[in-house]
């Protein structure tokens, strides 16, 4: 049964588009500046603007900047113009503000929905341990498994060496060891400075060239990731991740279970999602926003799982038509 009640259903993942397409445009003036918190602030800005019209009584489960107390759009914010359907709503309007703030590549803006309730609510604790892969892979991992086994079955089910596989995990300190027996197993590695969400897309992602994500991570990333890949046809897994004792122990006494596999299911157990993602610099997945003076040129992913159905979308915006409709100058 459709979310929308009604066959055929109407794709909100397009609407989600118009969402991310005015986060994108409004945060990529920043790139380079070194202003996280300005870009944060003006994506975040946009992206609520835009919710506001989407036809969706929607509540944000996962919410953005409580982890960098940047700006926010905040867990239990109500979204949308307040007509059906019910869902619950997960946004990262800055997919990699570092890479944003110094002109790297692979920032994106990002939104998901999915039928109210069904989204894994992981509260204040903020990280998780992740696996993922796309498509001819699913099925096939085990968070549990050592790194090692878990890409000889990648590989294996990939058709290749595991010499041929291609990791992508966040350089930081913490994945050390990991890194170490990635190396060991002969699998190339890609280090990344931020930016979950869009790792975690590119494994199903054909021409990117990267076989699976790895490593700690965001815990809303994560829910999000797993709403695209839902319909994208790959697999994610997770653990919560306690960063010291109180955490585990406050965890604990609020009901977290941080031995627990978080499956698909468990992440966001309806396939009636939707996801929608613009690049707001050049990448792997889309091409990052551009300006001309009279004109912005965005380049969007549109995923909806229901069908499976996956768009890009490229999009030539006219300024000053933008600029008289909304109060925002784009």
């Amino acid at each position: 049964m459709s979310v929308l009640g009604a066959t055929p259903t109407r794709n909100l993942a397009l609407e989600l588009a118009r969402v991310t397409e005015a986060a994108a445009m409004m945060a990529g003036r920043f790139m380079g500046r070194g202003d996280k918190e300005g870009a944060d602030q003006a994506a975040v800005n946009a992206m609520r603007l835009i919710l506001s019209t989407v036809d969706m009584n929607g509540i944000i489960v996962i919410g953005e900047g409580e982890k960098d107390k940047a700006p926010m759009l905040f867990n239990g914010e109500k979204v949308g113009n307040g007509s059906q359907p019910d869902v619950d709503v997960a946004v990262d309007p800055i997919d990699g503000t570092r890479p944003l703030a110094f002109g790297r590549s692979n920032s994106l803006a990002t939104v998901a929905i999915a039928p109210r309730g069904t989204m894994f609510d992981p509260g204040p604790f903020v990280y998780m341990n992740k696996i993922a892969v796309g498509p001819e892979a699913k099925g096939k991992i085990d968070i549990e498994r050592p790194i090692t086994e878990n890409l000889k079955a990648i590989a294996k089910a990939k058709g290749k060496d595991v010499e041929d596989l291609t990791t992508i995990i966040l350089d930081r300190p913490r994945h050390d060891d990991m890194i170490a027996e990635i190396r060991r197993a002969g699998a190339r590695i890609r280090q990344i400075p931020d930016g979950d969400v869009a790792a975690a897309l590119m494994t199903a992602w054909p021409d990117s060239g990267v076989d699976v994500l790895l490593g700690i991570g965001g815990t809303p990333e994560g829910v999000i990731a797993a709403c695209a890949l839902r319909a994208m046809g790959g697999e994610i897994q997770g653990k919560l991740f306690a960063r010291d004792e109180d955490e585990m122990r406050r965890g604990r006494e609020a009901g977290y279970d941080f031995e627990k596999i978080l499956t698909m299911p468990d992440l966001v157990s309806s396939e009636d999602v939707f996801f929608a993602a613009t690049g707001i610099t050049n990448g792997e997945l889309l091409r990052g926003v551009r300006y001309y003076g009279d004109r912005i040129t965005t380049d969007s992913l549109v995923v909806r799982g229901l069908t499976g159905t996956v768009r890009q979308i490229s999009a030539i915006h006219t300024t000053d038509k933008l600029d008289n409709l909304s109060s925002m100058p784009y």
